[in-house]
């Protein structure tokens, strides 16, 4: 991964990549200016004091953007991204069926959480750090005060960004009460998922290398197939309604049952 800045750096650098996508109105702006968006809201929550541990949150913040930063980076040049993105991206390039913005989003928001944030909290949490209970309790709740902060830009209506002209319709399905309800129930059940998922590729790191990109490697198959699942025609809300947001690493041998694993409270060893 590139060099990562603290987390103005980073609103500079999504604000430089939205112009041009703007410009050429590429469709993969519809995610980006929402997640400049929702970046925007959690630095102010950081200059606020919100978080118990605000340098491990600005920390983890820029290092989850910087693995969709690099996707998009490497989508833009035409190479190769990972699995979940190169589903999440491929609308932009349909033709024939107009794939609405708020699809977009979704499928930028379930690729990034599902495979990218697990990553992201084993890049600033160490094996050790994963079995101090204290501490987990600490970041789990930090975790748990972003999804309160993306859930505030829902209440506000500033959830979804740059769909002008689709905007009032757009708005409308996704900032609907049922639907705003329906957005923080998709937070909180993901980041039940992401916490499992966390530390199953931690049981697997400690292992070595090879189990680690084996875990890693079913993490993305996973990941990619539930953002396939989503560019299929049809009610995206109710399909996420239906089967949920997040996808579920069966547990490394020792860590219990896979429904006992999931429903363990955040933090715990």
């Amino acid at each position: 991964m590139t060099e990562l800045p603290a987390i103005d750096g980073l609103i500079d650098t999504m604000t430089a990549q939205l112009a041009p996508l703007r410009q050429r109105h590429d469709t993969r702006r519809f995610f980006l200016a929402t997640y400049l968006r929702t970046t925007q809201a959690v630095r102010a929550e950081l200059s606020a004091g919100g978080f118990e541990d605000w340098a491990w949150v600005e920390r983890w913040d820029v290092v989850f953007a910087q693995f969709y930063l690099d996707a998009l980076e490497a989508d833009l040049a035409h190479g190769a991204v990972p699995g979940p993105w190169a589903a999440a991206f491929a609308p932009a390039g349909m033709s024939g069926r107009p794939v609405p913005p708020l699809q977009h989003v979704l499928l930028g928001m379930n690729a990034h959480i599902n495979y990218d944030l697990p990553q992201a909290l084993l890049a600033v949490i160490s094996d050790a750090e994963f079995d101090d209970a204290p501490l987990m309790a600490r970041r789990a709740a930090d975790h748990r005060h972003i999804d309160q902060v993306l859930g505030m830009l829902v209440d506000r209506r500033e959830g979804l960004a740059d769909a002008p002209g689709s905007w009032p319709s757009v708005a409308d399905r996704l900032l609907a009460p049922a639907n705003r309800l329906a957005t923080k129930r998709f937070l909180t059940e993901a980041r039940a998922k992401v916490w499992a998922n966390a530390r199953v590729l931690s049981g697997a790191r400690r292992k070595g290398s090879t189990a680690y990109s084996d875990r890693l490697a079913e993490l993305e198959r996973l990941s990619a197939a539930r953002v396939a699942d989503l560019t299929r025609p049809g009610n995206v809300l109710l399909r996420l309604a239906v089967r949920g947001f997040g996808v579920l690493l069966p547990p490394e041998p020792g860590q219990g049952t896979r429904d006992a694993y999931l429903s363990r409270e955040e933090g715990d060893p």
